[in-house]
């Protein structure tokens, strides 16, 4: 099989002692997992008093967050500790009647159907992305993941706020939310402990400034939109005002969608520009597609069914780097997963990061290789970048269709490689990301 193998964490073997998992859980949660737990089809452990089970396999994603979805409705307490003062009640991390109701609201607006709508705001920020890149010299040192962060940024707030008024907020929240995921903690100390949900957790100071920050660039953009600045009223945020949504469930959805919608497109398109600059072949490939069906122009909406090979770097992408790697549920009840018993309370794990490189249910899995997904669909379950079940993420199609818009219109022009000297490796936050920074030259190709 064709490809490399990009980087990833050394894995250790046998059980790791609890200070030393504790420390790599809080350093990069990617740390924690052995070489033999990703061929597992369900692992079973607990720390401390707090009960764990990890799904691994199509079948048992399947039996809990699909079969056992009602039992499985509430996010962890680290989840939902870590980003309640930033998001509230917002979709990500609500469950019961606010998420039904909010559910219900959102879904319609962010649905694949409005994608033709919503698809000139991200033609038109690549567009510019791309003669800002061409105002660059040539070779040009960049920081790809802050130059695709603030792209993803660019492309969420037209969508969310309108074309005329989301461009100019885009860098401050792109940098606030960087601050707030850095200072957040990694793991919940007290829920290991057995102690209550309803307890306070403490946080670190920095996080209420980050907060407030995002929150007033947020309500100003919002209060725009009310009053009818939207420019051609085709915003998210427009929808959901029309749809009854009040003041603070506006901003509180609003701020879930910026999440979710600018720092996993960015990072999808940060190790994308990655792995093309160590997969020449690939590379060209992309440059190739993109000539013969844009020549020369922005991507579009009508230009997606002609850009297969981009679709494919992009699921491949997703599949080796999925940029939220964890998914965790809290059970309500008691149930049963393969035969073992969860009880109320546990922790039930669905890791992406572990599916996606099972060897049972991938060739070769560590290996990039965007041809596998030019052969048929994965198999069911097996691939679950954006969730699944009931939760699963309202934006996937956008999100997909926003990657390779942006990827095909750049690589016409550009081809970006690695800084020499630069050392790259995935590290867990609440995203997965390739490590603070990803330094890069701008090569020119037109």
């Amino acid at each position: 099989m064709n490809g490399f193998v990009p980087p990833f964490p050394p894995r250790h073997t046998g059980r790791l002692p609890l200070p030393e998992l504790l420390r790599r859980a809080r350093r990069n949660f990617l740390e924690v997992w052995s070489a033999d737990q990703f061929a597992q089809e369900v692992i079973v452990t607990r720390v401390l008093t707090q009960p764990i089970v990890v799904c691994n396999s199509p079948a048992t994603v399947q039996a809990a967050f699909i079969d056992e979805a009602a039992a499985l409705e509430r996010k962890s307490p680290q989840m939902r500790h870590a980003l309640e003062p930033l998001l509230g009640d917002g979709l990500f991390i609500s469950d019961g009647l606010v998420w039904r109701e909010r559910r219900r609201a959102v879904a319609p607006i962010t649905h694949a159907s409005r994608l033709a709508e919503l698809a000139p705001a991200i033609s038109g920020a690549a567009a510019e992305r791309a003669e800002a890149w061409a105002a660059r010299p040539p070779g040009a040192p960049v920081d790809m993941l802050a130059q695709m962060a603030e792209l993803a940024a660019e492309v969420i707030c037209r969508t969310l706020f309108g074309r005329r008024l989301g461009a100019a907020a885009a860098r401050e929240v792109v940098v606030s939310f960087a601050r707030y995921q850095a200072a957040v903690p990694q793991i919940d100390p007290l829920s290991l402990f057995g102690l209550p949900d309803w307890l306070p957790r403490p946080r670190p100071w920095r996080l209420r400034a980050e907060v407030r920050r995002i929150h007033a660039v947020v309500d100003r953009l919002i209060g725009a939109v009310l009053a009818g600045r939207d420019g051609d009223g085709t915003s998210v945020v427009g929808a959901m005002a029309a749809a009854g949504m009040g003041a603070t469930a506006c901003r509180n959805e609003a701020v879930t969608l910026f999440m979710a919608g600018h720092e996993t497109s960015a990072n999808a398109m940060a190790w994308a520009w990655f792995l093309l600059s160590q997969a020449p072949e690939a590379a060209a490939r992309v440059r190739a597609e993109a000539v013969s069906a844009l020549e020369g122009r922005a991507a579009g909406w009508a230009d997606l069914p002609r850009l297969p090979f981009a679709r494919a770097v992009v699921e491949e992408t997703l599949r080796l780097y999925p940029p939220v790697p964890l998914l965790a549920r809290l059970a309500s009840a008691p149930l049963e997963i393969a035969g073992h018993g969860v009880p109320r309370g546990a922790l039930v794990l669905a890791v992406p990061w572990l599916l996606h490189r099972n060897p049972r249910l991938w060739d070769e899995p560590d290996r990039f290789v965007p041809e596998r997904f030019l052969a048929g669909r994965p198999r069911r379950h097996a691939y679950i970048p954006f969730s699944l079940g009931p939760r699963v993420c309202t934006g996937a199609q956008f999100a997909l269709a926003e990657t390779v818009i942006c990827l095909s219109t750049l690589a016409q022009r550009f081809a970006p490689r690695l800084a020499p000297g630069a050392r790259v490796m995935p590290v867990c936050r609440l995203t997965l990301r390739p490590g603070e920074t990803l330094p890069m030259l701008l090569d020119r190709v037109a």
